[in-house]
């Protein structure tokens, strides 16, 4: 910039704050348009995947996705808390975590350094119906990473004392975990619906994970892992020959092992208030929930719209009146939880002790208006474009389409499911919402915990309004 035009600018402002120079004219700012209508949402364009079975029962599922050079393997067992006897709680979980402890071939820290070797890193990870392993890399390590996956279920050597350090860790856990009011009360409800079936049974006692030895790892292992439960699935950009032939290589010799066999619960759908006293407290956190239909259901994406709509995102009906409105509540949720063969609908709340019966009377009040009148078209539109859009963001990763993938199969859900999703969501009509809240949310089978100060909350809910017929 030259002098001139330097001092131009910085002398033609003050010469107008004194009135010797005059401003331009300003014209009148343009009319504001209406922004353009969102387009309608797109369907997701289901990736072919290429299937194979090997003759020990272990399914494949090779997956070509995107332009990035990995892959992201993983192996997934229908194997989990769902097999745990009442006195083995977390006894999968141990399992689980002791399978990157070393093999027979590899220590702990060969284990890790093989996987980073590789480029990437093993995660472990054990659910109520299933446990995983997984690893990504990039596309040329495949193979290697496919063989070392297959190393680690095989050939677990549970090292003994990789197993007491483990139950230590594990303990730490349970003591962190017990100290939350969300996790007490997300144990107190499971133990209320659930009862002594495995999904009851959150945590173990003290005792119960001191006594697990290496022998009872061994023979859970034995009992629960094997080839006829699980998947492979492997997504990414790869050579599908030489990883089919890695595959092959790996994991023909395992061992079949158990049957996959499932063991659905019997809900306990009795009305009921749970208490959990915790004197003192400054919130109360609270649950509601009820039986609700599996994926398995044809409505079940129905279920998803109606959840949405009324707890399950930030403009959500309930969150919208008791954070927004009312201030009762930081972050109010609602969600669909789902077991193989089961779900519930769960209201989630931290509230203000002192409003605890006030906030409870708002989200039933937000439950029996949907009963009885559909949602306009406008609102239930904003629901299901953000539905949309939340399913291609979770599967516009290779992982996240793994997950999917885990999903539909756990279920025994077409592939269709997924290319059809946007499309089922986008055609639910304000009735189907209406009729779906009247079917699920019956306010004679619903089970509310409250963990907070009794003496406080429990007088509050005494006043709770009668259901709507």
């Amino acid at each position: 910039m030259n002098t001139r035009s330097l001092r131009s600018r910085l002398v033609a402002p003050a010469l107008m704050v004194f009135g010797l120079l005059h401003a331009p004219a300003i014209a009148a700012a343009p009319a504001k348009e209406a922004p353009p209508a969102p387009a309608a949402p797109k369907p997701f364009k289901v990736p072919v995947r290429t299937e194979f079975k090997l003759d020990n029962g272990l399914e494949v599922s090779l997956l070509p996705y995107g332009d990035m050079p990995k892959v992201a393997i993983q192996l997934a067992i229908d194997t989990g808390n769902i097999h745990e006897k009442s006195n083995e709680v977390w006894l999968a979980d141990l399992t689980g975590k002791l399978l990157v402890e070393g093999t027979t071939t590899r220590s702990a820290e060969q284990v890790a350094q093989t996987a980073a070797g590789l480029g990437g890193q093993l995660n472990v990870g054990t659910t109520p119906d299933q446990t995983f392993v997984g690893i990504e890399v990039l596309s040329e390590s495949a193979p290697q990473a496919v063989s070392l996956i297959a190393d680690v279920i095989q050939n677990p050597a549970f090292p003994p004392t990789e197993v007491e350090r483990v139950k230590a860790n594990l303990l730490r856990d349970v003591a962190i975990y017990r100290s939350q009011p969300q996790v007490l009360a997300d144990e107190l409800l499971a133990q209320s619906v659930y009862g002594d079936h495995p999904y009851g049974r959150l945590f173990p006692t003290e005792a119960m994970l001191k006594g697990y030895t290496r022998e009872g790892v061994r023979a859970h292992y034995d009992a629960n892992v094997g080839a006829a439960r699980s998947r492979l699935y492997i997504v990414g950009r790869f050579d599908a020959a030489s990883v089919e032939k890695a595959v092959r290589e790996a994991f023909t010799g395992w061992k079949p092992g158990p049957a996959r066999v499932q063991n659905p619960p019997t809900q306990q759908v009795a009305k009921s208030v749970q208490y959990l006293d915790r004197p003192g407290s400054v919130q109360s956190t609270v649950r509601v929930a009820v039986k609700a239909l599996p994926p398995a259901s044809p409505d079940y994406v129905q279920q998803e719209v109606m959840n949405t709509l009324l707890g399950g995102y930030f403009s959500s009906r309930i969150t919208a009146n008791i954070r927004e409105k009312k201030g009762y509540s930081y972050s109010p949720y609602s969600e669909i939880s789902v077991h193989v063969g089961d779900a519930s609908w769960v209201q989630n709340a931290d509230v203000t002790t002192a409003v605890t019966g006030e906030s409870l009377k708002e989200v039933l009040k937000e439950v029996d208006t949907l009963r009885k009148t559909p949602p306009s078209a406008d609102e239930l539109r904003e629901v299901q474009n953000y539905l949309a859009g939340v399913f291609l963001l979770q599967n516009s990763s290779r992982n996240g389409i793994i997950n999917k993938l885990r999903f539909v199969d756990l279920h025994g859900l077409p592939d269709s499911y997924l290319r059809d999703y946007v499309q089922t969501v986008m055609s639910v009509t304000p009735e189907q919402v209406k009729q779906m809240a009247t079917k699920t949310l019956t306010r004679e089978s619903m089970t509310i915990v409250v963990v907070g100060d009794l003496k406080v909350v429990k007088p509050q809910l005494k006043v709770l309004p009668p259901p709507v017929r």
